[in-house]
């Protein structure tokens, strides 16, 4: 039965896979590019343990991609992408909050903000980025859902579904996202321990 889980035999399931993982990992990279733009002293930017990605950025242009009707202008391609990004922000910053203890953003310095979960410049970055998602980015990638071999998808699934398990399960023990970063207490490349003087 497993082995009949793909993307032949699954193709909805396959795809919004695929577009999870992919708008996460771009959104990732926006993140980094944002940061390093805006000088932000935060400059680790993943919200999982082990992959690089911003799942709120998947959940975001999985909703702009559920209203196809919306895909036809370009003025309501906007608005939805706004409106539906700008809702699966509030909700997962109010699950990071309020289940894990944590919060990954901040927008109460900012005004037209709705309990530092959400504001209206991001919400019109969001309509912007919904543009260029679905306009120019998803044909390309919906191109890739036929090429991924029927053996990767499930695997895939479980290691994405292991680490965000795992990534809830260290957020909540240790209260703070810094417990992402174990990376950073990793040894140096190259460091060598110093031999006790006699």
């Amino acid at each position: 039965m497993l082995q009949r889980i793909g993307c032949v035999q699954s193709p909805t399931f396959c795809q919004e896979l695929v577009d999870l993982v992919l708008y996460s990992f771009l959104g990732f990279l926006v993140e980094v590019v944002f940061a390093r733009i805006t000088h932000n002293p935060k400059r680790d930017r993943k919200c999982l343990y082990f992959l690089p990605l911003c799942p709120v950025y998947g959940l975001g242009v999985l909703l702009m991609l559920a209203l196809p009707a919306a895909r036809s202008n370009s003025w309501l391609l906007f608005l939805w992408a706004a409106l539906s990004a700008t809702g699966a922000e509030y909700l997962m910053d109010l699950f990071y909050d309020r289940v894990l203890g944590v919060s990954f953003w901040d927008y109460s310095h900012l005004p037209l903000n709705l309990h530092g979960r959400v504001c209206l410049l991001f919400s019109f970055f969001w309509g912007i980025l919904g543009l260029i998602a679905v306009r120019l980015v998803h044909p390309l990638a919906a191109e890739l859902v036929s090429r991924i071999p029927q053996a990767v998808t499930l695997p895939a699934a479980l290691f994405l579904a292991l680490d965000i398990g795992f990534s809830v399960f260290v957020l909540r023990r240790d209260g703070t996202t810094d417990a992402l970063m174990w990376y950073r207490r990793l040894p140096a490349r190259g460091a060598r321990h110093s031999l006790p003087e006699k």
